[in-house]
């Protein structure tokens, strides 16, 4: 199971020259607390508009084991538990922790850590040393995920 999430996400990132910004070397501080990331990565609020746009795309790919309400795109994941109504189970600051770096709610956990830069094991070469998305992407999706409050 775990070789084909690997497999899924490595074949969904796009080549390199893909138009999408690899984000900076430079992490953010946060602080984890209760099991959450209570205080935004950024000042700026996030958008729920671009939040889904990254959502969708191919440099988070979050389709590819989520089941979204994003019915314009096809071949929704099921690896991943489906996130409608993700805004009703979980709040941001479980949100931002879940995607800045999920190992930390669970070990075993396949999803990558998507604000993490080091100590991570097989990362695509583009990725070495830097996030996937950066600090204002990770606001972005959690804008749009709070959005989804129907299941």
């Amino acid at each position: 199971m775990l070789g084909i999430a690997a497999a899924l996400i490595l074949l969904a990132a796009p080549p390199s020259g893909g138009g999408e910004i690899l984000p900076d070397r430079e992490l953010v501080p946060f602080a984890v607390a209760g099991g959450e990331i209570p205080a935004p990565l950024t000042a700026t609020p996030g958008d729920p508009t671009r939040g889904r746009e990254i959502a969708a795309g191919r440099q988070a790919n979050c389709l590819a084991c989520h089941h979204m309400p994003i019915p314009e795109e096809r071949f929704h994941g099921d690896l991943g538990p489906d996130l409608a109504g993700v805004a009703e189970r979980l709040t941001e600051g479980e949100l931002r922790l879940r995607l800045v770096d999920p190992k930390r709610i669970d070990e075993a956990s396949v999803m990558p850590a998507f604000y993490r830069a080091h100590g991570l094991t097989r990362v695509a070469r583009r990725y070495r040393d830097r996030p996937i998305l950066a600090a204002q992407q990770i606001e972005d999706v959690i804008a749009y995920l709070m959005t989804l409050t129907e299941p």
